[in-house]
């Protein structure tokens, strides 16, 4: 069964210097039928102006990693971690039992669009680490590439819960199927472009929720970035 959340449905967030869309309730913005699926919690799309960010706040017991898709995202936090990403990087923070961070654009000139993306993890109290990766286009064109994973695959981030996230590039003729067991559901986020999954047409922004399907097909990509999370078959993130 698929489950579409369109693009135009999500919630808001504008401030002088970031224009955010909440795939989940988060914030301001609240949707008692959009408080996450499975452990995953947030999926924000934010528009970061040149120098604008988040300053210096705290998170704790929470994975937290920012997909680049436009532009340098400039990371620094209490661990004494300063890095700056691009498109295609990955960050992985584990915020354990506490972590201090900022997110900034790194630029003077150009806009920041990167996907902000929380998960609940499966323990307490972990102490905080910080991963990142880059992940070429060629090893996620026409395919799905494995970018997360809770086993620490090797070239993969890892995270502490029951989830793989891969990403995938699709254009033109170029299609896939991912199997996915019974047992478990998937969440499929349209970063940009335009998709075809399983005859259903995503746009840029479009989130699905999956549940009892054991094969999924892309085709009919028009400059579609994707992310796919395999996750535990649940409905709602648990806090307890």
């Amino acid at each position: 069964m698929l489950a579409v959340r369109k693009a135009e449905d999500r919630g808001l967030g504008r401030t002088s210097w970031l224009d955010s869309r909440h795939t989940f309730s988060f914030a301001n913005y609240y949707d008692p039928d959009e408080i996450g699926f499975s452990d995953l919690l947030v999926i924000n799309d934010d528009r970061v102006t040149p120098r604008g960010g988040f300053g210096t706040h705290p998170h704790q017991d929470m994975e937290i990693f920012s997909y680049v898709l436009d532009g340098a995202l400039e990371h620094r936090d209490s661990m004494g971690v300063a890095y700056v990403s691009y498109p295609g990087d990955i960050q992985m923070m584990s915020a354990g039992s506490g972590v201090f961070h900022s997110e900034f654009n790194a630029s003077d000139n150009e806009m920041l669009r990167f996907l902000q993306i929380w998960i609940i993890p499966d323990r307490k109290g972990a102490t905080p680490r910080y991963h990142q990766m880059s992940f070429p286009k060629e090893k996620r064109r026409g395919q799905f590439l494995l970018v997360i994973s809770p086993d620490g695959e090797p070239d993969t981030l890892p995270v502490y819960q029951d989830v793989k996230v891969y990403a995938g590039l699709f254009d033109g003729g170029e299609e896939t199927v991912f199997e996915l067991c019974p047992d478990r559901y998937a969440y499929v986020h349209v970063a940009r472009g335009r998709v075809n999954l399983n005859g259903k047409a995503l746009k840029e922004g479009d989130g699905v929720r999956i549940r009892k399907e054991t094969q999924l097909k892309f085709d009919q990509g028009e400059g579609a970035e994707i992310l796919l999370f395999d996750l535990r078959p649940r409905e709602v993130p648990d806090f307890r």
